[in-house]
């Protein structure tokens, strides 16, 4: 089993930037895609990004592309998600995910996870 845990939210304004990081400990997450999901209260949690095992494919959400950009560091254990060009829509809380192995690419739906961190929130202030 991973375990997951987000750190890096916070209180910005409009056209800042954030990075978000993601540690993962019980068990290496090499083999596996990770990705960010969001929610916000009232709404399911939505697909933000998600990155290939050796980090070598990614993909985002159409209304992230340019902005927000997923990484990770297999040997530490860590995913981040560079969040630039903030807008007060991106208010949410950012989860980090641990994906089952599989064939299907992107992997962008909420099944296809395996192991969630408890969530950082961002909060953009207009």
């Amino acid at each position: 089993q991973v375990q997951l845990v987000e750190s890096g939210g916070g209180l910005v304004q409009a056209g800042d930037s954030l990075t978000l990081s993601c540690v993962a400990s019980g068990r290496a997450i090499i083999m596996y895609p990770m990705a960010w999901f969001r929610q916000v209260p009232g709404k399911s949690r939505a697909f933000v990004a998600t990155v290939s095992w050796a980090g070598g494919y990614t993909y985002s959400v159409d209304s992230v592309k340019g902005r927000f950009t997923i990484s990770r560091d297999n040997p530490k254990n860590l995913v981040y998600l560079k969040l630039d060009g903030l807008k007060p829509e991106d208010t949410a809380v950012y989860y980090c995910a641990c994906g089952f192995l599989g064939k299907v690419w992107p992997p962008t739906d909420v099944s296809q996870y395996m192991s969630w961190g408890q969530g950082t929130q961002v909060t953009v202030s207009s």
